[in-house]
């Protein structure tokens, strides 16, 4: 017996490690290649990156190397006949499946810590990265391309001299019905001041003007300051609910519980207000209408914190819901064929489990299920994979 678990264990970990890191690598190159491409990063930034991205890379290939292991392995131990074999000897075959299952649930374990650091880590790390390589960025496009815009702003030159921009022109758009400042000059250089969140740009006689507004001269040299938020294009929000990590999202809830209850004291206390002094345009739908969306946001938010550590374990444990369709799976196929074995397996994944999961997780962060709905996914594959199980035992 003990032969037969180490025969089992030996044959998935070497294919499942192999399989990883060949999926590891292609995924991490994918997505530094997206960022590299979309922030023009050099290659410094893009070693630097590589750490933050690995765990997100492992996250979308542990799923599917697991499955990909099973089919393999099992798939081959059926078309050798060696679960024919067991049964001749009077061996039941769950003896060659449970030490897959077990291995699958200590890799959901992984996959769900795996996932926590990718979201609360990872992302974070990348972003600070794209940051601290802004002045990296700006030149180089401005080197390529010679503009870098955003939303909000836009910047143009003759040419790039060193550090030295050309002719600079560059144009901010308000957020209000303000028209654009636009700013040029002989001479500029740029850099970047982390530790204040700005960009400072020094002019060498530059001309200033806002339509109708504004309009100014400044010989010589003179330092503007333009926030982060206005280089990157990123406006400052609240911390997404996703790149929280699992041990934040409690202390999350509680803020936001808190912050909603706030709202609701705000707004009775208002509307009692404004009846008791006759007021009653203060209750009016233009003037009501801000206050309620602002309140449903901050619902919608405790949603989605509620829903989020059900989101990360279901995920996670989607690899041992994979495992228990593919063993199964690929011994009554019984034929060595590896892809043929493993798309028929990821076939029924990719039908049920990803729709249901997509479908429920939008149900649950707009609050219309409760958050536990998020494994029904996992329980129909778990439900199918026993059944499969059953037959394969039984036949």
């Amino acid at each position: 017996m003990r032969i037969l678990t180490r025969y089992i264990v030996f044959e998935l970990l070497a294919i499942f490690l192999l399989t990883l890191t060949s999926m590891t690598v292609f995924v991490v190159l994918v997505l530094i290649g997206k960022e590299a491409v979309e922030n023009g990063l050099g290659l410094l930034p893009i070693l630097r990156m590589v750490p933050y991205i690995l765990p997100q890379a492992m996250q979308f290939a542990v799923p599917g190397t697991m499955l990909l292991a099973t089919t393999t392995v099992y798939g081959r131990i059926a078309a050798s006949n060696e679960i024919v074999a067991v049964k001749s000897l009077g061996i039941s075959p769950m003896t060659m499946l449970w030490p897959t299952f077990i291995l699958a649930t200590l890799v959901s374990l992984s996959a769900v810590v795996l996932s926590d650091v990718a979201v609360s880590w990872g992302r974070g790390g990348v972003q600070r990265i794209i940051v601290e390589s802004l002045e990296e960025i700006i030149y180089g496009r401005l080197r390529t391309t010679r503009t870098y815009s955003n939303d909000r702003l836009k910047v143009a030159v003759q040419r790039v001299h060193g550090k030295t921009l050309v002719k600079p022109i560059i144009t901010y758009f308000s957020v209000d019905d303000d028209p654009p400042l636009t700013i040029t000059a002989d001479e500029a250089e740029l850099n970047v001041d982390l530790e204040n969140n700005r960009v400072l740009i020094t002019f060498l006689n530059a001309n200033g003007s806002m339509g109708e507004r504004f309009a100014g001269w400044f010989p010589g040299e003179e330092e503007f300051p333009f926030s982060l938020e206005q280089f990157t294009g990123i406006r400052a929000q609240a911390r997404r609910t996703s790149n929280y990590s699992l041990r934040e999202v409690g202390p999350a809830k509680q803020q936001q519980i808190e912050v909603i209850d706030r709202l609701k004291q705000e707004m009775s206390a208002q509307a009692a207000h404004a009846l008791m002094t006759g007021r009653m345009y203060e209750l009016s739908q233009d003037v009501w209408q801000p206050k309620r969306s602002y309140l449903q946001a901050a619902q919608r938010t405790l949603h989605r914190l509620h829903t989020e550590p059900h989101r990360r374990w279901a995920s996670g444990f989607s690899c041992l819901c994979f495992v228990l369709i593919g063993a199964p799976m690929a011994v009554r196929l019984s034929h060595g064929d590896i892809w043929s074995s493993f798309f028929v397996c990821f076939l029924p994944i990719l039908i049920i489990y990803y729709p249901m999961l997509v479908r429920s997780l939008d149900l649950a962060k707009d609050g219309v299920m409760p958050p536990q709905v998020v494994w029904l996914g996992n329980i129909v594959l778990a439900l199918i994979g026993a059944w499969l199980v059953r037959r394969v035992v039984r036949f």
